[in-house]
């Protein structure tokens, strides 16, 4: 058996690199699967444990919350314990969580994992993110490698539908959680043989204010929109929630800029590429959430489509997603990231603008070239961000921009839910709130080419 060089602690040969790059792919493709299919599984989870709208926003939304507002401190983790300890820990607790999941009584447990199932994820992306690129060190190979990690978990995209709505419909939405199982086992094993014992850099130290204010502010902000929607604006838990929202964004900032190990650095953000890519990263999943979310409910109750045929008809938008990253990482390294990152959000826009146009009487011809259009400019936009935020990150603080860059893009995943479910709660029917919300998030979309445009990678035209 051929012997596997190391160079510190990574396995160097091109053939051991590229099974650990499988390894790290799959266990993020584990955790976007488990999101996607849950979308066409909602109206089953309401028929089985009850809930109005505003309980299924809170089943994804308890996932995205928690995910969001630890992915800061699982960098800084990852970065100071060693990555592979982190990466491993979080795919165990994925793993019971998953299983904690599966056997949900009622609506609330089923919450409550999910926000457990949180912890476990915000583990596993900054840390997969920290070992790949470590492991691709050179920038082209990162372009390359981010481009092949984000067709892997794309496929996941392509799968969580359609496996969703089979599973659904099939052996009930619980099913959903335990295909888990043997994903995470194939993933342990492959990262633990291929990636060697990490002992981290011990002199970076937690931020247990900033980590504790992070998740306030999140939670705050998301309660607030979520439940000013039934409760009323005015209402005194609502405000207070706003309250608590601006108190603890106030406290986060004074923590990250007195703190000896801040969870976002002051130094990226004074990296145009690095700020304007958070806000980026906000706007893109923003869009794709919403559409995620909104789509299965419109398909199955003003469409009448079983839950099988709701994931059918979100392929057009996940297909692309599984193959043209890997195009995307060949265009970044040829030109660079903000042409391609531009174009992704532009489509993006028109994507959404016409399915919003599609709604009503009009045959699904029109969802397939709004899918496909949304489909294509997000595997365009994320990867070009990825790879732009990464090259422009000071080689010690890798950690902490994936965290924060994915931070940032799950923060949007639950604004987006919110706007979406908002408009769909207040409208007269299904129909009419997913056309409101569509536009709104063409907007935004609109907003991240021109903000993409503007300033990502100024500071290299300098």
């Amino acid at each position: 058996m051929e012997t596997v060089a190391q160079t510190g602690i990574w396995r160097e040969t091109k053939q051991g690199r590229a099974a650990l790059l499988l390894g790290l792919s799959l266990g993020y493709f584990m955790v976007l699967m488990d999101t996607t299919a849950l979308g066409v599984a909602l109206p089953a989870i309401r028929a089985d444990l009850g809930g109005g709208l505003s309980g299924l926003q809170w089943v994804v939304n308890a996932y995205t919350i928690v995910f969001a507002g630890l992915l800061m401190s699982m960098g800084a983790l990852a970065d100071r314990l060693g990555a592979k300890r982190v990466y491993s820990a979080g795919l165990a607790v994925f793993l019971a969580a998953s299983a904690l999941c599966a056997a949900s009584p009622t609506l609330g447990a089923l919450i409550g994992f999910r926000a457990v199932l949180g912890v476990g994820g915000a583990a596993l992306l900054p840390a997969s993110l920290t070992l790949l690129a470590k492991s691709y060190p050179e920038p082209a190979a990162r372009a390359k490698a981010l481009g092949i990690w984000a067709a892997t978990t794309g496929a996941a995209m392509a799968i969580g539908p359609v496996a969703g709505g089979l599973l659904a419909d099939g052996l009930g939405w619980r099913s959903i959680f335990l295909i888990n199982v043997p994903l995470a086992a194939v993933s342990l094993i492959v990262v633990g043989r291929l990636a060697g014992a990490d002992a981290g850099r011990g002199r970076r130290g937690l931020d247990p204010v900033g980590q504790a204010t992070c998740i306030a502010a999140i939670a705050s902000l998301a309660y607030a929109l979520t439940e000013g929607q039934t409760r009323g604006w005015t209402s005194p838990v609502v405000l207070g929630a706003f309250g608590l929202f601006a108190l603890a964004s106030a406290g986060f900032a004074a923590a990250e800029s007195r703190g000896r190990s801040p969870l976002l650095p002051l130094c990226l953000l004074a990296v145009p590429t690095v700020s304007a890519g958070m806000l980026a990263g906000l706007l893109v999943n923003n869009g794709l959430s919403g559409v995620l979310f909104a789509l299965p409910l419109y398909f199955q109750q003003a469409r009448g489509y079983e839950a099988h045929a709701a994931g059918l008809a979100l392929l057009p938008l996940t297909i692309p997603l599984a193959f043209n990253p890997i195009l995307t990482g060949r265009i970044v390294v040829r030109i660079g990231p903000r042409w391609p990152m531009t174009a992704g959000f532009a489509l993006c826009a028109a994507g959404v603008l016409t399915v919003a146009a599609a709604t009503g009487e009009s045959g699904y011809s029109i969802h397939l070239v709004g899918l496909l259009l949304v489909g294509f400019g997000t595997s365009l936009a994320i990867p070009s961000l990825m790879a732009a935020v990464m090259a422009a990150s000071p080689p010690e603080w890798t950690g902490a921009a994936s965290g924060a860059l994915n931070a940032s893009r799950q923060l949007g995943a639950t604004l987006g839910v919110v706007l979406t479910g908002a408009f769909i709660g207040h409208a007269a029917s299904t129909e009419a709130g997913v056309r409101q919300g569509f536009v709104a998030l063409g907007l935004v979309l609109a907003a991240g080419a021109i903000l993409t445009w503007s300033r990502i990678g100024r500071e290299q035209r300098r």
